[in-house]
């Protein structure tokens, strides 16, 4: 369990990851980003999360080059993430997109590299071009974005290495219970994309209640509840006390009735597309 903004994880290759990070999912390139992923690192953040798709791999770049010179940091105490878009799946293909995030990104070694969407047909090449990447060291952890048990079976079946992340939607309306259990089963580490649903549980009552006993704010209280439950986390945000008031979780402890309260709010409700049914 997380005891502060810098705990980890240990991946069942020995990797370890920040239980907390930042998301950029649909920051745009510029200074914003540049601040945002700046401010992050400054007040303690050590994982930063981008994806190819989301245009946005050199601005993260950028800030992550400033902040290392100026906090003073080594690289090695940063980790970050990228994923390969579906329109790269494939080995050769992979293998290209793979090369570009990097050089976005100004690094030579990524921590994680996670395979986006389980494109049909596609993401075993993407798989085994991440392997050759992984046993050559350019990639710290390989994984997946999205992935549902049927599709992890169908990966695993061929793989010569067990992915060691899966990130997915996961908040309290979306809670995954068969997915999650599957995942725990054989050490794949959950990760939690959309964790505040993209703000739809904000005004939830329960939440709210919950929130005001805590003295704390709804994000907060949500955020904490994922950690609880061994999900790591990566809240999006551009401003900077949101991002310090995100990372405030390490003052006090949801009991388990409150978990549980928490996790009768599933509904199976996404507000991102259903894996199934996302061929783009």
């Amino acid at each position: 369990m997380a005891q502060h903004l810098q705990s980890t994880t240990t991946l069942h290759n020995g990797v370890h990851m920040p239980w907390f990070g930042l998301g950029v999912f649909k920051v745009e390139e510029g200074q914003e980003l540049i601040e945002a992923v700046k401010h992050a690192i400054k007040h303690g953040y050590r994982s930063i999360d981008t994806a190819a798709i989301y245009g946005n791999e050199a601005g993260v770049g950028q800030a992550i080059a400033e902040a290392l010179q100026e906090n003073g940091l080594k690289r090695e105490e940063l980790f970050i993430t990228s994923k390969v878009w579906n329109a790269d799946l494939g080995y050769e293909e992979t293998l290209a997109a793979f090369d570009t995030t990097m050089n976005k990104l100004g690094l030579d070694v990524l921590d994680l590299y996670l395979i986006h969407w389980p494109k049909a047909g596609k993401y075993k090449g993407a798989w085994r071009a991440m392997e050759e990447l992984y046993a050559a060291g350019r990639i710290l952890a390989i994984g997946v974005s999205n992935f549902q048990i049927h599709h992890l079976q169908d990966l695993m079946q061929d793989a010569q290495v067990k992915p060691m992340v899966n990130q997915v939607e996961y908040h309290p309306r979306l809670t995954q219970e068969e997915l999650k259990a599957f995942c725990e089963q054989h050490g794949i580490q959950l990760e939690a994309w959309s964790p505040l649903m993209q703000g739809e549980l904000l005004d939830n009552p329960l939440l709210t209640e919950i929130a005001s006993s805590k003295g704390k704010s709804v994000a907060q209280i949500i955020l904490r509840w994922d950690l609880q439950n061994g999900v790591v986390t990566i809240p999006k945000s551009t401003k900077a006390q949101r991002i310090i008031e995100n990372a405030d979780l390490f003052d006090f402890e949801l009991s388990t009735e409150e978990m549980q309260r928490i996790s009768s709010l599933n509904g199976n409700v996404r507000v991102g597309p259903d894996p199934d049914h996302f061929d783009f």
